[in-house]
């Protein structure tokens, strides 16, 4: 006996999976036992975690023995020295065959509920059993992981027997084994305790790493093409996100800022889409007066906005602003256009006197956000909160300077902009 439960295997399998930390990465357990074994690697790689939902398609008088699999997106797998010396016919296959995708299409609607599954394009996917046997259901995983586009397959196991990565046919492209025995009689043997698992525990598996690590977010780098320029930036869009916030940073700030990376991930965690962009290109940035052009700035934002709109990420999402400093200001500024069709901006420790005549033009809710020590910018909030013509609040943040660099004084600043956002947020 080698591990005392899933849960002990699972911690261990996780100790040979560290290399993979830091990078994006996708945990998919196969349900059902592998669903507990993988919840540990998750925990450990801090990952998101799925399911891959694969059918062992047992030989009928001995079911435990695997004649092949099948996966979603219509994947088969047969193995054919099973079938050969099992003496399995087609007949007894396709009734086998028919059971087994009932009940894959049961599991389906029982384990995901309304959810989509977490996106696998383009990132390494960790797929996680309590065992490898055969191997035809982790074969069948792996082609149903990279029909879905995943960069990279590690197949990962506590126990498997010696030599079992010849039986992948190089299907996934790392494999790591806490153990691998010559003698190889069953999974079960490897463990102290191998009860079944209950489909109740693979949905607190979910649950428990969902509610852990919030919502999955996909991000990308980024290219904006704006007039004059192409500018940077990092799209962040959670699973299910209620909307976009386009963030405008201020005095020379750029997507890097620390600040407003803290507020979008806030929002991230919420349900709620990011993108951070350079609203100048650094040979820009060098000339200060670019930074006081609120024409300028705008324009970038409503050419960034065009941009987001456009991409399928955000089909059908409402659009706000975020603006910083003198961001706040080219937030104000474009939202004041006719054609805009931003759903709500807020504006941290804003200029939003640099937005002139054009404030009485915004029409979509504005959350003006100050420190309450920010005496010169809250008299500026003040005085354009009288000149707002849209739904508008002025909130001051006791205790704190222009740069909320109090404690607890951004992580307010990150709840004032969430709870306005999802408020004012309304699928279009």
């Amino acid at each position: 006996m080698e591990f005392s439960d899933r849960t002990d295997a699972g911690r261990q399998l996780a100790a040979r999976l560290d290399h993979l930390k830091g990078q994006d990465v996708v945990v998919l357990g196969l349900p059902r036992g592998g669903v507990p074994v993988a919840a540990q690697v998750a925990d450990a790689l801090g990952a998101p975690l799925d399911i891959c939902l694969v059918r062992k398609l047992g030989v009928p008088y001995q079911p435990e023995l695997a004649m092949g699999a099948l996966g979603e997106g219509g994947v088969r797998v047969l193995n054919e020295r099973v079938l050969r010396e099992t003496g399995v016919g087609e007949r007894d296959l396709a009734a086998v065959e028919k059971r087994e995708s009932v009940e894959l299409e049961q599991r389906t609607r029982r384990y995901r509920g309304g959810r989509e599954p977490v996106p696998l394009d383009g990132r390494t996917v960790v797929i996680v059993d309590d065992g490898l046997a055969t191997g035809a259901t982790a074969l069948a995983a792996c082609r149903v992981v990279r029909a879905k586009g995943a960069a990279r397959i590690v197949l990962a196991v506590p126990v498997a027997p010696h030599g079992w990565t010849t039986r992948l046919g190089g299907e996934a492209d790392e494999t790591v084994s806490v153990r691998e025995p010559d003698f190889f009689y069953a999974i079960g043997q490897f463990y102290g305790d191998f009860s079944q698992t209950s489909d109740a525990e693979v949905l607190a598996c979910l649950d428990r790493i969902r509610a852990v690590q919030g919502p999955v977010v996909r991000d990308w780098d980024v290219r904006i093409p704006a007039t004059g320029a192409t500018l940077a930036g990092r799209l962040a869009v959670p699973d299910g996100a209620a909307g976009i916030v386009l963030f405008a940073h201020g005095s020379g700030s750029s997507r890097h800022s620390p600040r407003n990376r803290s507020v979008a991930d806030a929002l991230n965690k919420a349900g709620l889409g990011t993108l951070l962009f350079d609203l100048l290109t650094e040979a820009e940035a060098v000339d200060r007066a670019h930074v006081f052009d609120t024409p300028l700035l705008a324009g970038r934002l409503v050419s960034a906005t065009e941009w987001l709109a456009a991409r399928p990420e955000s089909a059908g999402l409402p659009l706000g602003y975020f603006g910083a400093s003198t961001g706040a200001a080219a937030a104000l500024w474009a939202a004041a256009d006719p054609g805009s069709g931003v759903a709500a901006v807020v504006s941290r420790g804003g200029r939003p006197d640099l937005a002139g005549d054009r404030l009485a033009g915004v029409r979509a809710p504005t959350l003006l956000v100050v420190g309450g020590r920010d005496a010169l910018v809250l008299d500026l909030n003040r005085r354009a909160q009288s000149l707002l013509r849209c739904e508008n609040r002025l909130t001051v943040v006791e205790g704190a300077t222009h740069l909320f660099e109090e404690p607890g004084a951004l992580e307010e600043v990150a709840e004032l902009a969430t709870s306005w956002f999802a408020g004012h947020f309304r699928p279009q």
